[in-house]
C-alpha cells in the first residue's frame, strides 16, 4: 500500500514535532520559574541578579577617559551592543515597548527556519494566502506556483513580504502555532519585553518589542548560518509563476546604498521595519577590525524615512570608536534563564554553529538546535523522494 504525503501535511506535522519540544524545554523553565507575562509591565530579576542600567529610562552610558560623546539621536529607542560578548556599551529607554514592524521577523526567523529546510518545495494553495493586512508589503506570492523554502525566505528577509511569512507559518504548523512558538522562543532567550500577536509583525493590538529585544533576536540570528546568510543578501531570483522569475532587492538600505542612503561599510545585515504605528524600525550588525556590533533603532522623531539609516550610522560609528572606551551598561543575556545544573560530565546533545565571533553556546540554544534538527531530519527523508511606502508590518 502506497500512501500519498503533501509537502504541507509532512512539514507541518514534523514542525509541530519540534515546535513541541521547543515549547517544553525553556519557555516551560520560565513559566516555573515565575516569568513576567511579556506583555505586562513589570520587569523582574533573577534572584541575587542586580537592578541593571538598562531598567532606567533615559540614555545610559558610562564613559572612560577618551571615550567619544554618544552622538544625538531621535528615535525612541535605541541600543548599542558588543555581539560577541553581548555587552551593551550605550542604549536609551531600552526595556521601552514599542511596536516593532518588520524587525519582528527576525523573531519569526528564529522560530521558523530551524523546522524548514531550505530545499523543501511547496505548491502554494489559496488559503494560505488569506488573512494579510492591507497594505502589506508583499513578494508576490500566487496560488498555484511551486516555491522552494529558501525562497519564500528570501521573500521574508529582502522584500519583508508577509505573504512570504504566511506561506512559512502555514508550513510550520499554522498562524497561531506559530505565534505562541515565537513568544516560547522570546522567552527562552530572555526577551520578555516582546509580546507577539502577528508573527509578520504587522500592527496588531498589544503587539510590542523593545530595542533591548530586538537586539538579542538580531544577535542570535547571526549565530545561525542560514539566517546570517539570508539577512546579507541583497538582490536574489523570485519565481515568477507565469510571468516568469524576476530579481528582488533587499530593502535594508544600509545594506544596498539605495534611495540616497550610502551603504554603511561592512554591514553584515540584519532586517528593517515601517508601518504607520510604528514608524521605521531597524535592527543592524556591522564587523570591523574582527568587532561585530548590533544596534537597534526604534521610530525616529525627525528626519524623514532616511532617519533610522543615518541614526543608524551614527551609532555604529561611535560603537566602533568607543570600543574599550565605555563601561558596560548592561547585557543582552541579563535576563536569560539560568541552565538547570546537571552531571559534571554532561556534554550538549548538539553544539550549535557559532558565527566566527559569537560566544561560548549555551544549553537552551543545544537544546533547541537539536530538537529542530530532528525536525528537519524527518522532513527531509520524507520528502527526498518528492519533485514536487508601504505597511511593511
Amino acid at each position: 500500500m502506497t500512501i500519498g504525503l503533501n509537502s504541507r501535511a509532512v512539514v507541518s506535522a514534523c514542525a509541530l514535532c519540534a515546535a513541541g519540544l521547543l515549547a517544553l524545554t525553556p519557555a516551560a523553565a520560565a513559566s516555573r520559574a515565575g516569568a513576567p507575562d511579556p506583555g505586562g509591565p513589570e520587569v523582574r530579576t533573577a534572584a541575587g541578579q542586580q537592578p541593571s542600567l538598562l531598567d532606567r529610562p533615559g540614555t545610559q552610558v558610562q564613559p572612560r577617559a577618551g571615550a567619544p560623546k554618544v552622538p544625538r539621536v531621535s528615535a525612541l529607542s535605541w541600543l548599542v551592543a558588543d555581539a560577541r560578548t553581548g555587552e551593551v556599551l550605550a542604549a536609551h529607554d531600552a526595556h521601552r515597548r514599542l511596536p516593532p514592524a518588520s524587525t519582528l521577523k527576525t523573531l519569526f526567523a528564529l522560530t521558523v527556519l530551524p523546522v524548514l529546510p531550505g530545499g523543501v518545495r511547496h505548491k502554494v494553495g489559496a488559503r494560505e494566502l488569506q488573512g494579510i493586512g492591507a497594505g502589506s508589503s508583499l513578494v508576490g506570492i500566487t496560488k498555484g506556483t511551486t516555491y522552494r523554502v529558501a525562497d519564500l525566505w528570501h521573500g521574508v528577509f529582502l522584500n519583508s513580504g508577509n505573504d512570504a511569512v504566511h506561506v512559512l507559518a502555514e508550513l510550520s504548523g499554522g498562524w497561531r502555532s506559530t505565534a505562541a512558538r515565537m513568544q516560547a522562543k522570546a522567552r527562552s532567550l530572555g526577551a520578555h519585553d516582546t509580546r507577539v500577536v502577528s508573527p509578520d509583525g504587522y500592527d496588531a493590538p498589544g503587539q510590542v518589542s523593545s530595542a533591548f529585544d530586538l537586539a538579542v533576536f538580531g544577535r542570535a540570528g547571526l549565530r545561525n548560518a542560514d539566517f546570517a546568510r539570508y539577512c546579507a543578501t541583497v538582490r536574489a531570483t523570485f519565481p515568477g509563476g507565469r510571468r516568469g522569475a524576476y530579481r528582488i532587492q533587499n530593502t535594508n538600505r544600509l545594506l544596498t546604498g539605495a534611495d540616497g542612503v550610502d551603504r554603511y561599510p561592512g554591514l553584515i545585515g540584519v532586517k528593517n521595519g515601517y508601518t504607520s504605528k510604528a514608524g521605521h524600525t531597524l535592527v543592524s550588525a556591522a564587523e570591523r577590525h574582527g568587532r561585530t556590533l548590533v544596534v537597534t533603532v526604534m521610530n525616529p522623531q525627525s528626519g524623514g524615512p532616511r532617519a533610522v539609516y543615518e541614526e543608524t550610522r551614527r551609532l555604529l560609528d561611535w560603537g566602533f570608536a568607543a570600543a574599550g572606551r565605555v563601561e558596560p551598561v548592561g547585557s543582552l543575556d541579563a535576563r536569560r534563564a539560568a541552565p538547570r545544573p546537571g552531571p559534571p560530565d554532561a556534554a550538549p546533545a548538539v553544539t550549535p554553529t557559532l558565527a566566527p565571533d559569537a560566544g561560548p553556546p549555551w544549553p537552551q540554544a543545544a537544546a533547541i538546535t537539536g530538537a529542530a534538527a530532528l525536525g528537519a531530519a524527518a522532513v527531509w527523508l520524507l520528502l527526498r523522494g518528492k519533485v514536487p511606502r508601504r505597511e511593511e508590518g
